[in-house]
């Protein structure tokens, strides 16, 4: 039997091979035919097989709109992360604006504080800057015409700059701060304790000498202190920081990078107290040791002569008791 079946499988298949080649080239003649009639006929043939092939086309257009539905899903799912991510933004923001408002608050409550007349300004550009890691400077274009004096604080609007070191005619040199040769009392704020901004050439200053650390915390506002006549009292220096070593820093408010304009304050000291005899003092018996009636303290405090007191042994009225 597998013989048989051998020996008719062969010529069946050679059969069904010639079959199917005269099938094809009969259907490439047709097709190449210029005919009318034979346009006729493959419209027809068209129309009857290619509605009959949509089944076909049903799962290649599942499996094309799948592929589509999934780029659709992952293309939300980056914009809904995108969006949580500015949503957290725009939570620290608004925690930043708030406080923001809050310091604006205070500061326009605070307008109303007399200040000091004396203490003007002069306008200046920055023309140049030392360009040295050693030293920290930058150069303005007003001088001693200008009546710029050493030792004047510069401002860029909002925070402090350094001082001024050194003045020609028309130009003036300012030590920014973070200069390793400048060294400015401040007070930190709220604990009000007092240090020292030390310039090490880095971006912060380091703060030497502070009375009690563990009342300062970061972000505390780090004003100068105006010990010494240095600076005026109040000027904004920055806020506290800390690196990584512990130490603490200033995170300066001026920004030294893009230094155009400086304001130079016209600061000639502070008045301090000349005559204490004017300041009101308890009234003590050991400053007043045996008066005469008619000696009044207010006479004593301000530094009048006194009588002469009785020696001979006999006491005044102001000596009894």
């Amino acid at each position: 039997m597998a013989k048989e079946r051998d020996e008719y499988s062969g010529p069946l298949k050679r059969l069904l091979l010639a079959v199917l080649v005269i099938c094809l080239g009969a259907i490439f003649l047709v097709w190449r035919i210029d005919s009318p009639r034979v346009e006729r006929f493959r419209a027809q043939v068209v129309d009857r097989m290619v509605p009959s092939m949509q089944w076909a086309m049903v799962p290649v257009n599942g499996t094309i709109n799948l592929i589509r539905d999934f780029q659709s899903y992952h293309a939300l799912a980056e914009q809904n992360r995108e969006l949580r991510s500015e949503l957290r933004q725009m939570r620290a923001w608004k925690e930043a604006a708030l406080q923001l408002e809050q310091e604006n608050a205070r500061l326009l409550d605070l307008n109303n504080v007399r200040l000091d007349p004396k203490l003007t300004y002069v306008t200046g550009v920055v023309m140049a800057d030392s360009g040295s890691p050693f030293r920290q400077s930058v150069l303005l274009n007003v001088g001693a015409q200008d009546g710029i004096q050493d030792g004047w604080a510069a401002m860029d609007g909002i925070g402090l700059v350094g001082r001024i070191s050194g003045t020609g005619r028309t130009t003036a040199r300012v030590v920014l701060l973070t200069d390793a040769a400048s060294t400015v009392p401040a007070t930190i704020q709220p604990s009000g304790q007092t240090t020292l901004v030390s310039g090490d050439n880095s971006a912060a200053p380091t703060l030497e000498f502070v009375e009690n650390p563990e009342l300062v915390r970061p972000g505390d506002r780090v004003i100068t202190s105006g010990d010494g006549s240095v600076f005026p009292a109040g000027l904004l220096i920055g806020q506290v920081a800390e690196d990584r070593s512990g130490r603490l820093r200033v995170r300066l408010s001026a920004d030294y990078e893009r230094l155009e304009f400086l304001r130079v304050l016209r600061h000639h000291g502070t008045e301090g107290i000349e005559d204490p005899g004017q300041l009101i003092t308890p009234f003590s018996e050991e400053l007043t040791p045996r008066l005469r009636p008619t000696t009044r303290p207010e006479d004593f405090l301000r530094g009048r002569d006194l009588p002469a007191r009785n020696t001979s042994g006999t006491a005044g009225a102001g000596d009894n008791g």
